[in-house]
């Protein structure tokens, strides 16, 4: 069981770059499922929907990059805790990314970002 939980977080953290840092849908594709379920309500579902998405940051965020904090692997669930910074020299934003692996393949994904803040009302930080 547990390689197969260190084979997710690999496949997973592997994916993520190559959707976000490298913004390369070909590479990105061959840890796929065929039908990718998509729950962020701004991309479509799909392998085509995230292409466009990747597309979208090409076009918008050419230099957006993400940096994966921590992964965690239950079962075929694997969660990133990822800073993602958009625009150069920008506080970022702090993303919870969850996917769901079939057959050793992304197969399904959700997210939920919230922006980093200028204060906070601890000194502990968000990563």
């Amino acid at each position: 069981m547990q390689s197969s939980l260190e084979a997710n977080k690999k496949a997973v953290q592997e994916f993520y770059d190559r959707v976000i840092n490298k913004k390369d849908f070909s590479s990105a594709s061959k840890y796929m499922g065929s039908r990718y379920k998509q729950h962020n309500p701004l991309v479509a579902d799909g392998p085509e929907g995230l292409k466009a998405f990747i597309e979208f940051l090409k076009t918008n965020f050419p230099d957006a990059r993400s940096e994966i904090k921590r992964a965690f692997a239950d079962g075929d669930y694997v969660i990133l805790h990822v800073h993602s910074i958009r625009p150069p020299n920008m506080r970022g934003r702090a993303i919870i990314e969850i996917f769901r692996l079939e057959n050793g393949k992304i197969d399904e994904h959700w997210d939920v970002i919230q922006e980093v803040p200028e204060t906070s009302a601890n000194p502990n930080g968000m990563f």
